[in-house]
C-alpha cells in the first residue's frame, strides 16, 4: 500500500513516516502544499494523509483540487483545527477521516486500516469496462488481457475510459486535451500525443483485440479488432 503524507512540520512528517514504513506502508513525504498537490494528482496512492495549514497551499485547497481533479483516494485530514466547524468543513470539502493533534499513533494506524478496508470494499462494487479482449476497471487503473496485466497512471485512466466509451468515433486532439486535461491547464496540446503513446505501449499489446488509430490531422480512434 502506498501512503502520501503531506506536513509541514518536518519532525512530526518523518517520525510517522518512519511508522507507517515500519507497518509495511510505502510512503511518499512532501512539506510544502502545491508539491503535495502536485504529487497527489501525478501519482496514484492507496490514502493519503493531509495537513490542514500548510505553506503554499493548505490542506482544505488540496483536497478540493483533488476531488476537483476525479480523485476518489481516501484522505485523513490532520489538524491541530478541532473545532465542530472545523470538523465539518473539512469532511465537506471532501476528507474521509479528521484526527485532531495530537494523536496516538495507534489510533492513526488504525483509521488509516479502517479506510483501506472500506476502499477494498467499495472496489469489489465496481464493474469493470470490457472492449475486444481487453478488461479496464477504472477504479484500480488495471488493464487486463488474458495473462497479461499492466497498471495505468491516473490520466492514462482517464483518457483510456474516454475511448472506449466512444469506440469507434473519431476523437480530435482538442476534444482529449478538453475532456482529460481541461483548457485551463498549463499542459500542450503535444500531452495528448504523448500520453496515446503511452496507452498503446501498456493496452495495444500482443494479443489484445483492439487498437488505436491515429486518424491524420484530426484525432484518434479506438477500435475494436474483429
Amino acid at each position: 500500500m502506498r501512503l502520501l503524507l503531506v506536513e509541514d512540520e518536518v519532525s512530526l512528517a518523518d517520525a510517522l513516516a518512519h511508522i507507517l514504513k515500519k507497518h509495511s506502508y510505502e510512503v511518499d513525504v512532501f512539506y510544502d502544499g502545491e508539491e503535495g498537490l502536485d504529487n497527489a494528482i501525478l501519482t496514484i496512492y492507496d490514502l493519503i494523509i493531509l495537513d490542514r495549514m500548510l505553506p503554499s497551499m493548505n490542506g482544505t485547497e488540496i483536497l478540493k483540487q483533488i476531488r476537483k481533479e476525479g480523485i476518489t483516494t481516501p484522505v485523513i485530514f490532520l489538524t491541530a483545527m478541532d473545532g465542530i466547524s472545523d470538523r465539518v468543513d473539512g469532511l465537506d470539502c471532501g476528507a474521509d477521516d479528521y484526527l485532531v493533534k495530537p494523536f496516538s499513533t495507534e489510533e492513526l494506524l488504525a483509521r488509516i486500516r479502517a479506510l483501506l478496508r472500506r476502499k477494498e470494499k467499495d472496489l469489489q462494487d465496481i464493474n469493470m469496462i470490457i472492449v475486444g479482449n481487453v478488461e479496464f476497471t477504472p477504479s484500480t487503473l488495471m488493464v487486463r488481457i488474458n495473462e497479461y496485466q499492466s497498471k495505468l497512471t491516473f490520466k492514462e485512466g482517464q483518457l483510456l475510459e474516454y475511448l472506449i466509451m466512444n469506440k469507434g468515433h473519431v476523437l480530435s486532439k482538442e476534444k482529449l486535451f478538453d475532456k482529460i486535461w481541461g483548457f485551463n491547464s498549463d499542459s500542450e496540446f503535444t500531452i495528448v500525443e504523448i500520453y496515446i503513446h503511452n496507452l498503446r505501449k501498456k493496452v495495444v499489446v500482443k494479443g489484445a483485440k483492439i487498437s488505436i488509430d491515429t486518424i491524420r490531422g484530426i484525432g484518434y480512434r479506438l477500435k475494436e479488432d474483429v
